[in-house]
Order: structure tokens, then sequence, then C-alpha cells
């Protein structure tokens, strides 16, 4: 392995409530009365922690969880949320592509062009309550550390560069998991365009990348370059991506069994 490729929420970062809070934000934007939008009152006259509590608490937020490894980019957040409000049953890939085709197409596009409109909104407020809704996976950069040098480390997510690069200095890991390394929702609408990317700046064969990901789906598009792909079990994912995952021979992994998934 020459270039290990980290997606950023659900891999580096424990990131869903704020997620959740930015989507709802979005969806009362775009759809109004969608859902009720009280729960954004009250968040909003919390402290980041206080606010990170109270969403993990709320039952909205236990089916979001449960969708958000179906989708790929913002505009799933809006789509999942409606899921939610109408009562769908989403249990496979298949239930969540019809439900997506079912939407409108200027829903999912305003959804995505707010959403990143909303999240600078929510950030603005209070950096620091923003940055409270979050956290690393500190296991993970402990590896990185351990392991520096040992190859190249890059950043392969969708999230805008501005709120990744503000969360990299927040977590104080800049020394492994550099701002210059970000690939982010700009290079392309799947993993497998920033993948594509790395691969030409590194100028190295697929088969020395080994990227990681919290979503199956995600892993899929990119095992078609020949890039080795694990899923990371401590992100947002169930034993449904699990089973898929090792169907298509992808290696499963937690944080315990990381390193030696890597590097023995």
């Amino acid at each position: 392995m020459k270039v290990l490729a980290l997606d950023f929420d659900g891999v580096i970062s424990d990131s869903a409530p704020e997620c959740f809070w930015v989507a709802v934000r979005t969806l009362e934007r775009v759809r109004p009365g969608s859902l009720d939008a009280s729960r954004l009152e009250r968040w909003g006259a919390m402290s980041g922690l206080e606010a990170r509590a109270a969403i993990q608490a709320d039952p909205l937020f236990t089916g979001f969880l449960e969708i958000m490894p179906l989708g790929n980019r913002a505009e799933d957040f809006g789509v999942a949320l409606l899921a939610l409000e109408a009562g769908e049953t989403i249990e496979e890939q298949s239930d969540y592509d019809r439900w997506f085709a079912e939407q409108d197409p200027d829903f999912t596009e305003a959804f995505h062009r707010y959403f990143y409109d909303e999240r600078a909104r929510l950030r603005d407020v209070s950096e620091e309550d923003w940055g409270q809704l979050m956290s690393p996976y500190d296991e993970l950069v402990e590896l990185l550390r351990r392991r520096r040098g040992a190859c190249e480390v890059v950043i392969a997510t969708a999230k805008d560069r501005d709120a990744v690069t503000r969360l990299l200095d927040r977590f104080a890991v800049t020394d492994v998991l550099a701002p210059d390394r970000i690939y982010d929702k700009e290079w392309g609408r799947d993993k497998q365009a920033h993948i594509r990317a790395v691969q030409s700046d590194f100028d190295v064969p697929f088969e020395e990348i080994t990227f990681i990901d919290d979503k199956a789906n995600h892993l899929a598009s990119v095992a078609v370059l020949g890039a080795r792909c694990v899923l990371a079990a401590w992100g947002y994912n169930a034993e449904r991506e699990h089973e898929q995952a090792r169907g298509r021979g992808f290696a499963v992994s937690g944080l315990d069994e990381l390193e030696a998934v890597l590097f023995e």
C-alpha cells in the first residue's frame, strides 16, 4: 500500500449529529413545515455538547442513521428525512433508490445547494458549538501517528473543503491528516472520481491504493478500479452493510483490528 485514502464522515469524524441538524435546517428552508421545526429552536438554545446529546436522543435521528448508509451526497439527507416523514419503509438499497427516483429533481437540487449554505450559517453562529457536535475517532488518529511515513494519507470526502479543514485544525490532527491532501465534493459526484484523482496525482497503480469508507456502495464504486477497499465498521453502517461488503469481497474492520488489516 502506497496511498491510504480515508472518507471523512464516519471514518475520521463522528459527525452524524451535525449532518442531521444541518439536514433538518435545510429541509425547513426548502420545504417549510415538512417536519416539526421546533426542535431547531430547542437545539439552537443549547451548547454544542447539549445539542449533540439532544439530537442523539431524537427518535428521528435513529431512523436517519439507518438510512444514511444508502445515500451518497448531501441531497440524500433530505430524501432520507422525507422518507421518515412519510413513513416509507426503507430496508435495502433498492428501496432507497426507488424512493429517491420518486422525488422531484428540483427538490434534490435545491437541497444539495442549500445544505452547505445552512452548514455555514450554523457554524457562523458559534464555531465552538458547531465543532462540539463532532469528534474524531481517536483510535484511528493514534494508528496514523504510529504508522506515520508508512504510506501517503489522503482524505476523499463528499464534505466541503472548508468544513473539513476547520475540523482537522479543531481535532489537532493536521500532523497526520494534512489539509492539502483533501479531495472534497468538488472533485466529483462519487468516490470513484476522487480515487481516480488520487491515482493520477500520486502516479501509483490503483492496486497500491487502499480506500476506507463506511458505506458499502462507495466501496463498490471504487473497487472496479482495482483499489483495495475496507468497510469502516465503526462508522455509519450496520450488519446489513457488513454482509454486503463481505459478499463483494471487501474487508470489514473495526478500529481495534484496523492496524493488522492495513499493515500486517
